[in-house]
């Protein structure tokens, strides 16, 4: 949204919206500004969710997997999870070979992978990933 746009919804200038998504940027809140690609038409047509099982929980070879899962570019979300799982990985790939690639250098040469299972999204629904603020501004 054009800052003028949400000068004018909270009765602010341009410059002092500015100034404070400055300030929280600087505070945190704000962690990047970033445009909102569409993924088909770069040619990422697959997004598979995964489910990762490890095999032994030491606190190195789990920080290991998620530096490895972090560097991946195709690895758009990564979690920590509680429950039967231990990741969840949310992936674009352009093909399937391209993600078999990915598994056998992210699961199967950690060597700390006990199993994983793949989900292969049919349709995207809805994929945000803005954070939803109760606004004292009336639509």
């Amino acid at each position: 949204m054009p800052q003028s746009q949400l000068g004018q919804m909270a009765n602010l200038s341009t410059a002092a919206v500015n100034r404070r998504l400055k300030l929280l940027q600087g505070a945190g809140v704000i962690e990047r500004f970033s445009a909102c690609l569409n993924p088909k038409s770069l040619g990422y047509d697959i997004t598979v969710i995964v489910e990762v099982k490890v095999e032994n929980e030491r606190v190195d070879l789990l920080d290991e997997m998620q530096r490895r899962f972090a560097a991946c570019p195709q690895v758009q979300q990564c979690y920590y999870v509680a429950g039967e799982w231990d990741f969840v990985l949310i992936f674009l790939v352009r093909s399937m070979d391209q993600y078999v690639s990915l598994t056998r250098e992210l699961f199967f040469e950690s060597g700390n992978v006990k199993s994983f299972n793949t989900l292969v999204a049919m349709n995207r629904v809805k994929a945000k990933m803005s954070v939803p603020v109760d606004s004292p501004y009336p639509e």
